[in-house]
């Protein structure tokens, strides 16, 4: 694997650790229990599909899983805002929290799309339209 790609799965290491202690000091109240619930399923699910991205059998498949891996920082960054929002917890790294998830989810976005653009089926396919002009 890559530098970079290692220095990803790193920084989803410690996103997934610094999300799982802010779960813990969420309130024990019906929707603290739920937010944490939310974010202890997504966060680090950023991180573990991404590794599974990187073991890929093929392109497609690296796509697909990439797919996954920027729902679930989507998804880590509504449930971070709805906790600021809140402010039902006193806890200063949540506006960093957040903006890692948007970085996360902005990194991950990028990849896939120079994934697709660079798919064989889809340089075919432009090919194609090419001649048929």
């Amino acid at each position: 694997m890559s530098e970079q790609s290692e220095a990803l799965k790193e920084r989803t290491i410690v996103f997934a650790i610094n999300v799982l202690k802010l779960v813990d000091k969420l309130p024990d109240t019906p929707g603290g229990k739920m937010i944490a619930y939310q974010l202890a399923k997504c966060a680090p699910s950023v991180g573990a599909n991404y590794r599974a991205a990187c073991n890929g059998r093929s392109r497609a498949e690296f796509i697909a899983k990439l797919g996954i891996v920027v729902e679930e920082a989507e998804e880590s960054e509504y449930w971070l805002l709805i906790v600021h929002r809140m402010r039902s917890v006193d806890a200063p790294e949540v506006p960093e929290l957040y903006q890692e998830a948007v970085e996360l989810r902005s990194i991950f976005s990028r990849s896939a799309g120079t994934a697709r653009a660079n798919s064989p089926s889809r340089v075919g396919r432009a090919r194609n339209v090419q001649i048929s002009r």
